[in-house]
């Protein structure tokens, strides 16, 4: 362990897994923010909250089963010439989930249907178990993928673990901004869901060994998400001056 503090190879391997596994958990803090803005104020903070816990426990887990790990990477059966590891139908599996539920998501924000109150108790209960259900399901998903890289990038079980804890205080920091804007913003929302369906795309890419560089999504991601922050903010200072127009004739 001294070894490793006084290393400064280990200390490059710690940041540069440390900043990929902060890439990689955007898609699983873009999928928390969609699946809770749909729950009443207090339940939303608190699926957020577990499905973060659970993302974290997931990944230390996962961790600590490296051999069982690496055997998930050997394929099974193979389809069309293609060699299919448990960890491809994994993959597969939630690239559709994820495909599926970000499609009902649209569906449902184009129907505009409505959302459950805190009155609703008895529904509120129900679909707050089951937004913890699916975001069980996906953070296992994004963790095996966060970890087979981790496993691919460093040697050191410490260095692994110590990336996936910077990484998942990052996701806690920035999941309620996230959240709160992806709420607030229903434009916001449903430009995050287009992302989940191609994120989704591309998990399924993975498990047919077709590799989609991340690079192309990711910068796809944060092009989008700057016009759409220009777009807030024409639109909050086109509300300010009309105010300030309509508040101009009333004193006159």
């Amino acid at each position: 362990m001294i070894d490793l503090l006084l290393d400064p190879n280990a200390w490059a391997a710690l940041a540069a897994l440390s900043v990929l596994e902060i890439v990689l958990g955007i898609d699983n803090v873009i999928f928390i923010s969609v699946m809770v803005s749909r729950l009443p104020a207090a339940q939303a903070k608190r699926a957020r909250q577990i499905g973060l816990a659970l993302a974290f426990v997931f990944r230390i887990i996962l961790l600590f089963t490296l051999t069982w790990m690496m055997k998930l990477t050997a394929p099974l059966v193979t389809v069309f010439g293609t060699g299919i590891s448990g960890r491809d139908i994994i993959l597969i599996g939630g690239g559709l989930f994820l495909i599926a539920k970000a499609t009902h998501e649209i569906h449902a924000e184009i129907e505009a249907r409505d959302e459950p109150t805190a009155g609703d108790e008895a529904v509120v209960g129900k679909a707050f178990l089951w937004v913890v259900m699916q975001l069980a399901l996906v953070d296992l998903v994004f963790s095996l993928d966060s970890i087979i890289t981790a496993i691919g990038m460093a040697q050191d079980l410490e260095i692994m673990v110590a990336a996936v804890v910077i990484a998942m205080i990052v996701m806690y920091v920035a999941s309620g901004p996230v959240s709160r804007f992806v709420a607030d913003h229903p434009t916001t929302k449903m430009l995050a869901l287009a992302f989940l369906v191609l994120i989704g795309v591309a998990l399924v890419a993975d498990g047919f060994d077709v590799h989609i560089p991340r690079g192309y999504i990711y910068f796809a991601m944060a092009f989008a998400a700057g016009v759409e922050v220009v777009n807030v903010i024409a639109g909050r200072n086109r509300r300010k001056r009309k105010t300030l127009r309509t508040r101009g004739r009333t004193e006159e």
